[in-house]
């Protein structure tokens, strides 16, 4: 590849291929992340960031080796690994004296830090510790949000648009019932974050809808807020913007209702109902006197003839 004028152009037909593919869609690829360690760490942020990518699977790349350095200070190191995995993701985990077991979770736009939230970790349960059966790898879980600092608070709002951001998974048009098993729930109360993390059972109930239970299958996370560098209204909203091509056109005469019936409206000429033919009745006959009279009332008045 060579640059000009701070453009690259390829030079061959694979680096092209390459270039397209990570060019801009219209229909992005799956959001992919990268899980890393600081030059500090613990053993529990190692193991803990082992599990997320266990969770993340198979969006993610888990880089072994610590990386020296400071997202808070200075982000360039995230955005060359960014560029060169094609990440728009990442979680950071840290420990040091002032900020033990920290995570940072964090998003990219445009290979550029978009907003990153710290999370420290007060309370951690491994994978390993809960002895039950696990949902098979790549599963997409469902999301649960509970507590009214997610609805009310704008931090705490960012947080959340971020943690579906990370755990969402692919975007798909259908699933089936059994393969809805995987249920991420975080509750924020007094503060704190708590993840939990839940296998669903389907039991017989004895009839049709089976009865669901919910199996805690690890990790289990308490986390208490930090840190926050969010973007700014007019750069978030730029990241949220999407193409014309993809946005829905708007059909002329069709209105749904609240409960999403779908409505058309049908514009029809006049109709003259006066030749509309019906079921014949006796009742409906008309007597012999008035079509008489409707005959000498449509009639033109006569008009005398004078001779001259």
């Amino acid at each position: 590849m060579s640059h000009l004028d701070g453009v690259t152009k390829p030079k061959t037909k694979r680096s092209k291929r390459f270039l397209e593919n990570r060019g801009p869609k219209l229909t992005e690829d799956v959001k992919s992340a990268m899980i890393m360690k600081g030059g500090n760490t613990s053993q529990m942020v190692t193991q803990a960031l082992k599990d997320i990518y266990s969770l993340k699977k198979p969006n993610a790349v888990l880089y072994k080796k610590k990386n020296i350095t400071r997202p808070f200070e200075d982000s360039t190191s995230l955005e060359f690994f960014s560029k060169k995995t094609d990440c728009s993701l990442f979680l950071f985990g840290s420990h040091n004296k002032k900020r033990p077991n920290n995570f940072i979770f964090g998003r990219l736009f445009d290979f550029h830090v978009l907003d990153m939230i710290e999370l420290g970790i007060e309370k951690y349960v491994s994978l390993s510790e809960i002895k039950t059966n696990k949902c098979p790898e790549g599963t997409k879980p469902m999301l649960v949000f509970a507590g009214e600092p997610f609805e009310t608070d704008h931090e705490y709002k960012r947080l959340k648009n971020l943690l579906i951001d990370f755990f969402r998974g692919p975007t798909v048009p259908a699933v089936r019932l059994s393969g809805l098993e995987h249920v991420l729930h975080f509750t924020a109360l007094d503060g704190k974050i708590f993840m939990r993390s839940y296998r669903c059972l389907l039991k017989k109930s004895g009839c049709r809808t089976p009865r669901i239970e919910l199996e805690e299958i690890g990790p289990s996370f308490d986390f208490v807020l930090r840190r926050t560098h969010l973007a700014s209204e007019d750069l978030y909203k730029l990241a949220h913007k999407q193409p014309k091509a993809l946005k829905p056109k708007k059909k002329k005469n069709i209105s749904h209702d609240a409960f999403g019936t779908r409505f058309g409206r049908v514009h029809m000429q006049k109709q003259d109902l006066s030749k509309l033919r019906t079921r014949k009745m006796k009742g409906l006959r008309k007597r012999k006197g008035e079509v008489a009279a409707e005959e000498q009332d449509g009639q033109a008045p006569k008009v005398a003839k004078v001779e001259s």
